[in-house]
């Protein structure tokens, strides 16, 4: 049985506190390195300088950072955060603590449906069209899964996780005819499937932000659904929680958030995995917690993993998504294990 504790608003608003500025500092160390060094003192000089109407002339330093490092460290810090989000709420539905979009197959729907976008050329139509087809692959790959992992109404967990596994390596083989077909530029398009935050845009970030502000707070406003239905259905159902719309409501936001994040950043994996349970660990399974503490985790993750990936090989760059893989695969095992343990 699911025990919670029992957390303070002072106790929920240090944990918050801490974890933001534990995200700043990591934003502000990945700022800072690459092949341009810029030290903190010039970073607080450069973003003050963006307040003042009459600043118009920039130096190296502030061109690499406004134009290069921020929107990718911003990117990141909503990438991490989103798809730990969306970790937790598959994991509580599914009652599942080995469900993550990756896994599940959800992010390799999202990329069919980006690149089947690619494809068609509908990218180019219309700002979002890649988001969009994105979000309906991800969207139907959840369908999917959840259909194959129900046996006479009840939901199996083992047969879900397996499915999804299945439906993934099948997309799998869907992504590399569809690379074939999109043809040039081939190595861009491997590069973002495999998890990359190097293409991003100001306008994209700026953009990302309100759109991750809102669906984060709409799951947010269902913490106290989601801690019901972890003791399950009927005790959520006795406790006067909708858990047919509340579930339905979750899935659609769940993969808009996936298809949307993977459409800027790729397939990046494990994410989803690990930080919901590292949080888990560490602040309880109450999901008012558990929610914005896995958003801030889950930024600190990602962004210190692209710094990793800028880092080992410099100057050649590695995909965030093979450093998260090379980590979270490990962990992902030793998960398994505990849990058939």
């Amino acid at each position: 049985m699911t025990v919670f504790r029992v957390h303070t608003t002072r106790s929920v608003a240090w944990m918050v506190i801490s974890l933001a500025a534990v995200l700043s500092v990591a934003c502000v160390v990945s700022l800072s390195i690459g092949s341009v060094s810029i030290s903190p003192k010039d970073i607080l000089r450069i973003i003050i300088s963006l307040f003042n109407p009459h600043y118009h002339d920039r130096d190296l330093y502030a061109t690499v950072l406004i134009d290069i490092r921020m929107p990718r460290v911003l990117l990141g810090v909503l990438v991490g955060g989103g798809l730990a989000v969306a970790g937790v709420v598959f994991q509580v539905l599914l009652r599942n603590p080995l469900a993550e979009p990756y896994i599940l197959g959800i992010s390799g729907g999202a990329s069919v449906g980006a690149l089947i976008s690619m494809a068609l050329g509908v990218a180019s139509w219309f700002a979002g069209a890649m988001s969009l087809f994105a979000f309906i692959g991800a969207l139907l790959v959840v369908v999917l899964v959840y259909m194959i992992g129900m046996k006479s109404g009840v939901l199996e967990s083992e047969i879900l996780l397996l499915a999804g596994v299945m439906v993934g390596a099948f997309l799998s083989a869907i992504v590399l005819a569809l690379v074939v077909v999109i043809g040039d530029p081939v190595r861009n398009v491997l590069f973002w499937l495999l998890g990359n935050l190097g293409m991003a845009q100001s306008i994209s970030v700026i953009v990302l932000v309100p759109f991750m502000a809102v669906v984060v707070f709409v799951l947010y406003l269902m913490a106290h659904a989601y801690n019901a239905i972890a003791l399950g259905e009927e005790t959520a159902l006795q406790l006067g929680v909708p858990v047919r719309k509340v579930v339905i409501l979750s899935y659609v936001v769940a993969s808009l958030i996936t298809g949307v994040l993977v459409s800027l950043s790729g397939a990046i994996g494990f994410v989803g995995l690990i930080v919901p349970h590292v949080c888990r660990k560490l602040f309880g399974p109450d999901h008012r917690v558990l929610i914005p503490a896995s958003f801030l985790v889950g930024g600190i993750v990602l962004v210190l993993a692209d710094l990793l990936a800028r880092m080992l090989l410099a100057p050649v760059e590695l995909p965030v998504g093979a450093v998260t893989a090379v980590i979270g695969a490990p962990f992902f095992i030793l998960l398994l294990k505990t849990e058939r343990g």
